[in-house]
């Protein structure tokens, strides 16, 4: 068999009980000839082990042709995983990962990209030296997100209900972008998320499903300084009240834009399909988080 009539081989491993159906049925419709293998459960030593067992039987040639997805809800395993599969590989048996735990980057980078659409279209300058809130940003959502901002060049400010974890987590990952570009902060009550906002240029909701984290009285008492939003929640109430999913480039306030989750779905959604396919252009490599955003920003262009 000649390299050309190899067929592309995609692994998935999920750190839940069953794999997610998302990723492999848009693979189907992306690539119908390709061969697709389902592992849940999966822990790093297992990893390790799968990985081991894919490596060899296509040959140093052959393995570009297999590439691998790890998701799961379990964002802290996921990186773990990652970790043990990286080390496991070695030239010139390597091949492309997507990592993309339940969607959590590319929903980040496609919900940053939206936001960073709306500062342009509004001639508001790009996130150098901008403010960003980020309500409900200890989960893989607001990390992801976070972590991009910072990357940026802005500050940014991630809330939790717990002031231990929102510290947590922003040490976290100011370590791993080597600056000190994110802060946690304790916000539940009215006035603590006002006081998050209050000099906010971009404000981003990434709580869980049907929450409202940011009512219109709060944002017009505490938000005067904010000219974006946008809102991962899709389900009703909506993370931030007068911003319905489907909403594109909607004015919440006089001089305040904001972008809805199903907008923003829609790129995440475009996203995810660009990264498998540059996944089977690729001979390896990790797609994470820094792909996904490049990925977004190619997609907002007009």
């Amino acid at each position: 068999m000649t390299p050309q009539e190899r067929k592309l081989a995609i692994l998935f491993l999920d750190t839940d009980k069953h794999v997610s159906p998302f990723e492999p049925l848009l693979v189907t419709d992306l690539f119908p000839n390709a061969n697709i293998f389902l592992y849940g459960n999966v822990e790093p030593e297992d990893a390790v082990r799968i990985v081991q067992d894919a490596m060899f039987p296509r040959g140093p040639k052959g393995v570009k042709y297999t590439k691998m997805f790890i998701g799961g809800y379990d964002a802290e395993k996921v990186e773990r995983i990652v970790e043990a599969v990286k080390k496991t590989m070695f030239p010139p048996f390597e091949f492309t990962i997507i990592v993309d735990p339940r969607g959590a980057n590319t929903t980040a980078a496609a919900a940053v990209a939206k936001t960073l659409e709306l500062l342009m279209k509004h001639g508001l300058g790009d996130f150098k030296n901008k403010n960003i809130a980020i309500l409900a940003g200890t989960g893989p959502v607001g990390v992801a997100a976070a972590t991009i901002y910072a990357l940026e060049g802005a500050n940014v400010y991630i809330t939790s209900r717990s002031l231990e974890k929102a510290v947590k987590v922003a040490r976290k990952i100011n370590e791993e972008i080597k600056a000190e570009k994110v802060k946690g902060l304790k916000a539940l009550t009215r006035e603590e998320i006002g006081e998050v906002i209050k000099n906010a240029d971009i404000v981003l909701a990434t709580g869980a499903a049907g929450v409202r984290l940011l009512d219109l009285e709060t944002l017009k008492n505490y938000g005067g300084k904010c000219r974006v939003l946008a809102d991962v929640n899709a389900v009703p109430p909506t993370g931030i009240e007068g911003l319905e999913p489907n909403d594109e480039d909607k004015e919440v306030l006089p001089g305040v834009y904001g972008v809805g989750a199903l907008r923003i779905g829609t790129l995440k959604n475009k996203v995810i399909a660009e990264l498998f396919k540059l996944a089977a252009e690729t001979p390896k490599g990790i797609l994470d988080y820094r792909a996904a955003y490049e990925t977004a920003l190619k997609l907002i262009k007009p």
